[in-house]
């Protein structure tokens, strides 16, 4: 078929003077092709009774079993089992752009068309793959999985590169899949599953974020993605916590997923004190948006403005002057007040608990706002779709703590329902400068330079072979260029280089 579909995107590249890096594309596996590579593959590595025991697994191939089960309850029973809203329709429906989630060589073929030069795709089977509960059978398909993406793709690898998953159940399998898939199979950056459900004696399941309050010590893994110099990605859904647990409304349910288990992720490396730790190594959390992103930034410097290791003491109710309170309960206080005072005055006498770590920011190390934002801010990169406004308040460097500008990456999305037409995305994207929220070259940073310096923040080689290799090398040319005059300084929008 012809590549020259008319395509409002491709032409809004031909306008640009740089590349379009999609950072968060999506490839759809062919289901009856991918199962039977998958099990042939997971027979020869595991043998047949693990590929037998894989081939059971309700939902890890097709999310029609899952929508079968759903389907035959009825309403009162899925309200009485807490059963929700699985996803339905969630593929693209124009026929050609199905088509292009299932062939490598179509989507190579129509990158033009859609304005984007390089692209990195994830695949749509990670998520119930990671999910599987023994570890064994766990570790097995998404090996296969891994190795299928790389073999699938290799021969596209100018323009599309797959991401590899890491299960991360515990540090150890997670970097032993991390070993093949970066030094085996030569794959360059990794999807992280970065919620862990871990059960709980009392019933029911706690969320392990993998590094505060975790199970198990991660800083191993942080360690082998620097050695390695792999990017790590984070793409877990926060379906089913807390509010989003509808059984009858998906949207419900899908609202705001990402971008709470995004929060979730990057509020726990970083008081954990990961970014602290680690000053090379960068996170990506995506699909949620940046717009909790921000709001989470701003929430950092305000809680730690009040609650850092000096200011916490200006809470301390020790201080509080008891013969003083009693005088203005007097004073003050009608009947029924004064008849509290003495009960009131034996608890503030008691005094609270006092906690064993008063500063909860003390692995975080920063004392000042810079510090803190400088721990954070050029740490995390956030996955925006094409549709989203809130990639705006990123730049607003009048708005946000200490004038900073988050990182947002261009991510596509493609191979999802989130995308109506696959040629329309950029041209979508670029709507935030036609209607005045973004200029020419923070545009470019959005749809380019983010994800340059994200997937190449351990590798400066990661571009290396594709077709914008040339124009990546020119930006971590920059980067380092200011490293080396600024040092340990920022630049003018709060972001170290």
């Amino acid at each position: 078929m012809s590549n020259s579909a008319p395509s409002a995107s491709r032409d809004i590249r031909s306008q640009l003077s740089h590349p379009v890096v999609d950072a968060d594309g999506h490839v759809l596996e062919v289901e009856s092709a991918f199962e039977e590579w998958f099990f042939e593959f997971a027979r020869d590595l595991g043998g047949q009774e693990a590929a037998i025991e894989l081939a059971r697994r309700d939902g890890l191939l097709y999310d029609q079993r899952v929508q079968g089960r759903f389907d035959a309850m009825s309403v009162s029973e899925r309200r009485r089992l807490g059963v929700n809203r699985p996803p339905f329709w969630s593929l693209p429906a124009d026929t050609r752009d199905r088509a292009t989630g299932y062939l490598p060589r179509l989507m190579y073929e129509r990158l033009d068309e859609f304005g984007i030069d390089f692209a990195i795709l994830f695949p749509s089977r990670a998520l119930p793959m990671v999910s599987i509960p023994e570890a064994e059978l766990r570790q097995l398909a998404i090996r296969a999985l891994n190795a299928y993406h790389a073999e699938v793709y290799s021969e596209f690898s100018d323009r599309l590169r797959p991401v590899a998953v890491l299960p991360a159940h515990t540090p150890e399998e997670a970097m032993a899949e991390l070993e093949f898939a970066a030094v085996e199979l030569g794959m360059k950056t990794v999807l992280i599953n970065g919620i862990v459900h871990r059960p709980l004696e009392s019933g029911g399941t706690r969320l392990d974020t993998l590094a505060l309050d975790s199970e198990y010590d991660y800083e191993p893994l942080w360690e082998k993605l620097v050695e390695l110099r792999v990017a790590p990605t984070f793409h877990s859904s926060g379906q089913g916590w807390g509010s989003r647990r509808s059984p009858s409304s998906y949207v419900y349910n899908h609202i705001g997923s990402f971008a709470a288990s995004g929060e979730a992720i990057c509020k726990s490396l970083f008081l954990d004190g990961v970014t602290k730790r680690h000053p090379e190594l960068c996170f990506a959390l995506l699909e949620g948006g940046v717009g909790y992103a921000c709001n989470l930034y701003a929430d950092i410097v305000s809680h730690w403005e009040k609650r850092n290791g000096d200011a916490i003491h200006a809470l301390d109710p020790a201080a509080i002057d008891l013969t003083q309170m009693r005088q203005y309960f007097l004073d003050y206080g009608d009947e029924r007040i004064t008849r509290a005072l003495e009960p009131t005055s034996k608890r503030l006498a008691a005094g609270e608990v006092r906690p064993d770590e008063l500063d909860e920011f003390a692995a975080v190390g920063a004392k000042t706002v810079e510090e803190l934002r400088d721990l954070f801010v050029p740490r995390f990169y956030f996955g925006c779709e094409a549709d989203d406004p809130m990639v705006s308040w990123a730049f607003a460097t009048h708005v946000n703590p200490a004038g900073a500008a988050l990182r947002p990456m261009f991510s596509s999305d493609i191979g999802h329902w989130d995308v109506t037409n696959m040629n329309s995305v950029l041209a979508e994207a670029h709507e935030l400068v036609t209607e005045g929220h973004l200029d020419l070259e923070q545009f470019r940073t959005f749809t380019f330079e983010n994800a340059v310096r994200f997937y190449a923040c351990l590798d400066p080689g990661f571009f290396e072979g594709t077709v914008v290799e040339e124009e990546a090398a020119a930006v971590l040319s920059k980067r380092d260029s200011e490293r080396r005059v600024r040092g340990p300084s920022v630049d003018g929008q709060g972001n170290r280089p």
